[in-house]
């Protein structure tokens, strides 16, 4: 099971779950609902709905299955799965929560690392500055 929440969906997240169905036979992608996260994170900046995240994730074609959730250390209880991937920012205590659960019932935990040259932090301040420049009046 790998986890993604709200980021622009880019190529370094296909990358990932190309990796992340590497380690298994079946690939189990969980988005984080966009309700819940408005309601911790109000100013976040959500820019598609959950099910539209989860259309875009599933159609992507090593994702076997995608699921929505609320909070991590809840999911891992709830889904049936031998490997939890995360990302190495993932470290928040939901996630030190859901990774000491992985150890305490056998499932395997594996961090995989970022895609290099592929950042969402980057691709957003990309469209940001686009969005500007295309904004300014021409003389």
């Amino acid at each position: 099971m790998l986890r993604i929440k709200r980021q622009p969906l880019h190529k370094g997240h296909v990358e990932l779950y190309r990796r992340a169905k590497g380690l298994g036979d079946y690939l189990i992608v969980a988005a984080q609902d966009s309700n819940y996260i408005l309601k911790y994170k109000p100013t976040a900046k959500v820019l598609n709905s959950t099910e539209d995240r989860m259309y875009m994730i599933k159609s992507i074609r090593y994702v076997d299955e995608v699921i929505s959730y609320t909070d991590v250390d809840k999911i891992v209880k709830e889904v049936d799965f031998d490997v939890f991937v995360t990302g190495p920012d993932q470290c928040h205590e939901g996630f030190q929560r859901a990774i000491k659960w992985c150890e305490e019932h056998g499932k395997e935990h594996i961090v995989l690392g970022r895609t290099d040259g592929v950042s969402s932090s980057e691709l957003k301040k990309k469209i940001a500055e686009k969005t500007l420049s295309n904004a300014q009046p021409t003389a």
